[in-house]
């Protein structure tokens, strides 16, 4: 009798080191985003590490933490390089495991340039005080962007993707910009926008908002709108397979948990320590896994 073989499950076809190189970028970067990934099958794992890697070499190249002598020349180089790869022409390891994401997954070039245009927003002359607009655009170009890529490795239905991409990517970008002012303070940048500043006297330069009295009120309602968009994106995922979102479940839970803490310490003093509970997060995260929302 002939036993069957088990079929193991495949990464994208692609060079070992290739594939060690994209993962060692994701490594470095110091973040648990590679762990929460490990839950995804090889090759939409070998997709994710993909994005991600390449995200964080534009954003590297946006916030100047990379010796360049022309970091806006090295934006648009790299608008290039994702053309080339859409003409089937690949440089280096990550392109080519981007390549291989791109062709496995259908993945989208208006997606990616989008992700280069948000990181040209913070090239060069820092945001200060966007209007409401603009602000909507950054969070669509550096974070649903991502999420529209995103969405396509994990296999989420179509006619739900865009949708999770639109309310999850701002849910997570706004609470971004909330745990970060005084940090973007530090560069020069206030992502806050004008309206709300102006209506709660708010002076729109970084240094001095910090010690505003109306920035709390300010960031109150938007963490309101990044809460609402977190239920937004729920609504979503409870109408997808469970399989197919469960990366997105995982990713909104670890940031809700920031967002709570957020609200709770409040934005009188954004320079005071956070206090955000590990057990709290990691129970959260767990749970999200399988489908449950605290």
């Amino acid at each position: 009798m002939v036993s069957a073989r088990r079929k193991v499950p495949q990464g994208l076809l692609c060079a070992p080191s290739d594939l060690r190189h994209v993962e060692e970028i994701v490594t470095r970067s110091g973040t648990s985003f590679g762990k929460g990934m490990k839950i995804l099958p090889p090759a939409r794992r070998d997709g994710m590490f993909a994005i991600y890697a390449f995200c964080r070499v534009v954003d590297d190249i946006a916030d100047g933490d990379v010796p360049l002598p022309d970091p806006a020349a090295a934006l648009v180089a790299w608008k290039e390089r994702i053309a080339a790869l859409y003409a089937g022409k690949a440089e280096d390891a990550l392109d080519r495991v981007l390549l291989a994401a791109i062709e496995k997954f259908d993945l989208k070039q208006d997606d990616f340039i989008a992700i280069i245009e948000g990181m040209e927003m913070d090239c060069g002359e820092p945001i200060v005080a966007p209007d409401e607009a603009t602000l909507d655009l950054y969070c669509d170009r550096v974070a649903s962007a991502v999420g529209r890529l995103s969405v396509r490795i994990f296999g989420t239905p179509e006619a739900h993707g865009e949708k999770l991409a639109h309310h999850l990517g701002r849910a997570l970008q706004l609470t971004n910009i909330l745990r970060d002012i005084a940090e973007d303070a530090a560069r020069g940048r206030l992502y806050l926008p004008a309206e709300l500043l102006r209506r709660y006297s708010v002076p729109a330069d970084p240094a001095e908002a910090l010690y505003a009295q109306g920035l709390d009120g300010v960031c109150q309602i938007l963490a309101g709108r990044a809460a609402d968009h977190f239920r937004r994106a729920d609504e979503v995922m409870r109408q997808c397979p469970a399989a197919t979102v469960r990366p997105a479940r995982i990713m909104a839970a670890s940031y809700r948990v920031t967002l709570a803490a957020l609200r709770r310490r409040g934005w009188r003093n954004p320079e005071a320590s956070l206090c955000i509970c590990a057990a709290r997060k990691k129970l959260a995260m767990a749970l999200a896994a399988v489908g449950v929302v605290l």
